[in-house]
This record gives C-alpha cells, sequence and structure tokens, in this order.
C-alpha cells in the first residue's frame, strides 16, 4: 500500500516535471479575455487593476490595446519588454540584430511564459541596411495589434548611434512617436527622451559630436576594450522608460520630455526640448511646419480671470474696522519719494522727523546730558 502511494506521488512529480518542461521551464496559465480587479491568486491583474480603484487611472484595462515595438533588447531593452509583458500591454514587437542565437531567444520564450495574453513579434535583422530599413518602417506602419494600424509608440533601446538615427529617420518620415534611451559608457548615467516628430527636438535636431562630426563609431573602438555595464543602471533606465510609456499610454501623471539619471549623485534632471528649426532631417523640418500649421488652426483659448469675492464673516453686532489715520495723515508721514526709473517703486519711505510734528504737541527739546545726571535731577525735584 505505502509502494502504491509512493509511485502515484513519483508519477505525479513526473507529470508536472513534463509540463513545466513542455511550458519553457514553468506551468503556462490559460489566456485571461478579460482584465478584473479581483483579489485571488489566480488573478494576475488584481494589484495593476488596483491603480483605477485608487483613482491613478482612469482605465488600466486599456492597456490592452496598445502596440509596442522594443528595436535593440540588450541590457536595457530585454528588461523593458519584460516590464512591459507584466503590465499586460497588448502587443510587443521585438526587433533586434543578434549573428548568433544567445540568451535573447531564451528572454523571449520567457516573456511569452510570463504572460500569454501578451501578443509577441519577432525580428532580427540590422535595421540600418536599406531593405531592412523598408520591412522595419512597414512594421512600424502596419504592426499594430489590428494588422495595417501602426503601432502606438517606439522604443529605442539601442547602443549605437547608427541605429539611432535609422529610428529617428523612420519616425520623423511617419510622424510616428518614440523614445529613446541609453546608457554611459562608464554605467553610471542614463537617460529617457520622448521624441513627437515637430512638437519636440528629434536625435538630429541636437546630434552628439560623434553624429554631427560624421565620425563612424566604429573606428573609436579599441582592441580589448570595452564599455562598463551595470546591471542596477539599466534597470533604472529601464524602468523609468516603462513608467514614461505608461503614463503617456494611459494618460496619467507628468509625461517627462527628457529625464535624466546621474548614480553618482543620485540626480534626475529633466528639461524639454523644441524642434531646431535648421534641423538637416527634412522630414524633421516637414513635421515642425505640419505642427505649427495644427497649432494655428486651433481655436485660441481665452482665460478669463475671474475676481474672488470678498465674504465676511457673520457679525451679529455690527463691527466695524476703521482706521485712525487719514489719507492726508498718511500722506504728511511718508518721505519724499527719490529719483527712480519708470516700473520700479520704493516699499516704504523715511518719515521726515521735522515735517512730522503736529500741531499743538510740545515735544522735549535733545539734551547732551547722560542718563545718570537725569536721574539725579529727578531726584532732587
Amino acid at each position: 500500500m505505502i509502494i502504491r502511494r509512493e509511485l502515484q506521488l513519483r508519477v505525479r512529480e513526473l507529470e508536472e516535471a513534463l509540463a513545466r518542461e513542455r511550458g519553457g521551464g514553468q506551468g503556462q496559465r490559460a489566456r485571461i479575455e478579460r482584465m478584473s480587479p479581483e483579489v485571488k491568486d489566480s488573478n494576475p491583474y488584481s494589484r495593476l487593476m488596483a491603480l483605477k480603484r485608487m483613482g491613478i487611472v482612469k482605465d488600466y484595462e486599456k492597456i490592452r490595446t496598445f502596440t509596442v515595438a522594443v528595436v535593440g533588447v540588450g541590457g536595457v531593452g530585454s528588461v523593458t519588454a519584460e516590464m512591459l509583458t507584466r503590465c499586460g500591454i497588448g502587443k510587443v514587437i521585438y526587433i533586434f540584430f543578434i549573428k548568433q542565437k544567445s540568451n535573447t531567444d531564451k528572454n523571449i520564450e520567457n516573456d511569452e511564459n510570463i504572460n500569454p495574453d501578451v501578443q509577441f513579434e519577432v525580428h532580427n535583422y540590422n535595421i540600418t541596411t536599406v531593405d531592412n530599413f523598408q520591412h522595419f518602417m512597414d512594421r512600424i506602419s502596419y504592426g499594430g495589434l489590428e494588422e495595417g494600424k501602426p503601432v502606438d509608440l517606439v522604443l529605442s533601446c539601442v547602443d549605437n548611434f547608427e541605429a539611432r538615427m535609422a529610428i529617428n529617420t523612420a519616425c520623423n518620415e511617419l510622424g510616428q512617436t518614440w523614445m529613446e534611451s541609453g546608457v554611459s559608457e562608464n554605467a553610471v548615467s542614463g537617460h529617457i527622451q520622448l521624441i513627437i516628430p515637430g512638437e519636440s527636438a528629434c536625435f538630429a535636431c541636437a546630434p552628439p559630436l560623434v553624429v554631427a562630426a560624421n565620425i563612424d563609431e566604429k573606428t573609436l573602438k579599441r582592441e580589448g576594450v570595452c564599455a562598463a555595464s551595470l546591471p542596477t543602471t539599466m534597470g533604472v533606465v529601464a524602468g523609468i522608460l516603462v513608467q514614461n510609456v505608461l503614463k503617456f499610454l494611459l494618460n496619467f501623471g507628468t509625461v517627462s520630455y527628457y529625464l535624466g539619471y546621474n548614480a553618482m549623485q543620485d540626480f534626475f534632471p529633466t528639461m524639454a526640448m523644441k524642434p531646431n528649426p535648421h534641423c538637416n532631417d527634412k522630414n524633421c523640418r516637414k513635421q515642425q511646419e505640419e505642427y505649427k500649421e495644427k497649432k494655428a488652426a486651433q481655436p485660441k483659448q481665452v482665460v478669463v480671470e475671474q475676481e474672488e469675492e470678498i465674504v465676511h464673516e457673520d457679525n451679529d453686532w455690527g463691527i466695524e474696522l476703521v482706521s485712525e489715520v487719514s489719507e492726508e495723515e498718511l500722506k504728511a508721514a511718508s518721505g519724499p519719494l527719490p529719483d527712480l526709473p519708470n516700473g520700479i517703486t520704493v516699499a516704504y519711505t523715511i518719515p521726515n522727523k521735522e515735517e512730522n510734528v503736529v500741531a499743538g504737541e510740545t515735544t522735549v527739546a535733545e539734551s547732551e546730558e547722560s542718563l545718570e545726571e537725569l536721574m539725579a535731577k529727578m531726584k532732587n525735584m
């Protein structure tokens, strides 16, 4: 009897191990048709839907209607794609260029097992070549959740300027909003940037020196020397990137146009950069003109300043506050006004002692006697 029970337990363990093996290392749950705020172990969206209950996000379930293209799935891109998957994004398009098989394939399989509700599309090619660049633009234009519709956002997580410029060129031509991210060579700083063609500066509006001087990046690399890498910095940059994506797509909080990160000082600088009217990218200049026309066509909003009514508390006894000093006395108490340029006034003036003497009042003349002498006189009085 005991042997039979042990065999049954062993068979169950083997079945579970086989299920995990077939599911990529873990049992894959069934697809969930609708996000629910119900709190239970089988609901992976309960904590995300709590954002709606707490008034942070108006409609979190809308996240399932968006498509995001992640270009580059290295240190920042792989973490970014996983975060979007855990947040329940509708579709993720992976675009990367790796010649040999690596952990990238395992990361993509892991994302598929984390959330089977998310649709995935994978492309492995170099977007800077002519043929692949056209296919890249086609996937941006027609790779949305609904086939034939454009993606909602493109995320640049590449590690070289050539690929960044290719993404910038494609998005300027298509008018596609995208976000750029990067980590410094010493791995202790990074940034994210929201780029809306025509409205904000594109990557070519204020290019790095390497791009502006048309320097080949390959010539800067030295044999046996590589850039530093810190998973912590990459995780922080990926986190603020996805946070900005969620705020942009779900319309909550303040969306950052540029947000930096300095790990040495825990400093997060932020700014907004206007597009360069003399940008080298002709499509950027074209997008700027279209944005100006669109802005001019919008009706101007007239801001009407409403004066606040002075509301007094109930005054049952008819008490009124009356100044004991008249306007003439105030003017008489004020000193002479200095000669100042237009637009500058004084907060107060120094009263003139001789002019401020009120008629009928007796004044005590100034004396050079000391305090001890005056006290001695008072005692003899």
